[in-house]
């Protein structure tokens, strides 16, 4: 269905074509894998800390409850949240920034991306059908698991993308949806998390304005801090239902549901899906704060560090003896180059799958 045909109806399947996708996307393989995928505290943390998988269902909640109420396809906007990091390697982005320096170092200039890994999880390494590879998405959905909110032009892409999409456009309004969905979920959980570990305090962050009003709707609730967990799920629900409002408000008038097809905006300002220039700034003063004051934690850093010199040590010895590779992946050697099918296999992996194999490797049995 090669269109973002809102008004569809169903033929020869119970499901809409983006309830499909939804489908395709939760029962492969690489969904399941979400599970044991950091994404900022390690898996072996603890059962509390939130992953790919759960934030996954977390933006695909936030994306639902925005497309619903903006009048947009929510399937669509499902699809795209629930697949949007099926290409993430183990360790969150250090194990994707390690990969990438691992394939440039070796001679291989296209290195790793991990927007453009979750696209061909879906169209080309899942293998679902005898006929071909791929779960066989609506063009709607991949393409805004390709573009998130903007065009995508990047030189490692092949000419076969170039012929199918057109890359100077921006994506649908729906993927533009999971997009700032994204945002407000990792912002939300990550203080969430973080607080939870004790490597921030609510304190560190009352330097942010939009901290301190969403703290105010809290106290106002009658809460103290000394209510931990209580406080925590109420700040992250006021967080939440703010940036999820505010984002309505301002984008309600700016959609026009009787185009298919989205336009080329011309600054990002333009775009119809977002926030007041004001609170865009606040957004920004908390990111930075969350990026200095926790995503700099030296604990963060020496677990990303120890997961980086994992997906290195993967590399070497996969490149040195790929006869280690699981038969699917090594099979894959008579007609791909080598070095593609070795960083598949380890972005493939589970956090917990790396660092066993990573030990197996190197003798720490």
């Amino acid at each position: 269905m090669n269109s973002y045909d809102r008004f569809y109806k169903i033929d020869k399947d119970f499901r809409n074509p983006y309830a499909r996708d939804r489908d395709r996307i939760i029962h492969s393989g690489s969904f399941r894998k979400l599970e044991y995928k950091t994404q900022v505290f390690l898996n072996q943390e603890g059962d509390f800390f939130r992953t790919r998988l759960t934030h996954s269902i977390e933006v695909s909640q936030i994306a639902r409850s925005i497309t619903s109420n903006l009048g947009l396809n929510e399937s669509l906007a499902e699809a795209i949240a629930l697949a949007h990091d099926l290409g993430h390697t183990p360790f969150g982005h250090i194990g994707g920034d390690t990969l990438d320096e691992c394939l440039r170092a070796d001679g291989h200039k296209n290195g790793f991306e991990h927007n453009f890994q979750s696209f061909r999880v879906v169209s080309a390494l899942e293998k679902r059908y005898k006929e071909f590879n791929g779960l066989n998405l609506t063009f709607a959905t991949l393409e805004g698991i390709l573009k998130h909110s903007y065009p995508y032009k990047k030189s490692f892409l092949p000419d076969s993308i170039h012929e199918q999409f057109n890359l100077d456009t921006h994506p649908s309004i729906e993927a533009m949806v999971v997009d700032r969905a994204d945002e407000i979920a990792y912002m939300s959980h990550d203080i969430d998390d973080g607080i939870h570990s004790g490597l921030i305090s609510f304190d560190d962050l009352r330097e942010s304005e939009l901290i301190q009003e969403v703290l105010a709707k809290v106290e106002e609730e009658g809460i103290s801090e000394d209510e931990d967990e209580m406080f925590r799920y109420r700040f992250s629900s006021h967080l939440i239902n703010h940036l999820v409002y505010s984002l309505l408000e301002y984008s309600k008038d700016k959609i026009d549901n009787s185009k298919i097809f989205s336009s080329t905006f011309d600054s990002k300002s333009d775009i119809p899906v977002g926030f007041e220039a004001s609170l865009e700034t606040k957004i920004k003063k908390l990111k930075k704060i969350l990026f200095v004051k926790m995503y700099q934690h030296k604990k963060i850093v020496t677990k990303m560090y120890a997961g980086g010199q994992a997906i290195k040590g993967l590399y070497k010895g996969l490149m040195d003896e790929d006869k280690m590779m699981p038969k699917y992946y090594y099979k894959q050697l008579e007609t791909r180059k080598k070095h593609r099918v070795v960083a598949d296999y380890i972005a493939s992996m589970s956090d917990r799958h790396a660092l066993s194999f990573y030990n197996e490797m190197y003798g720490k049995i």
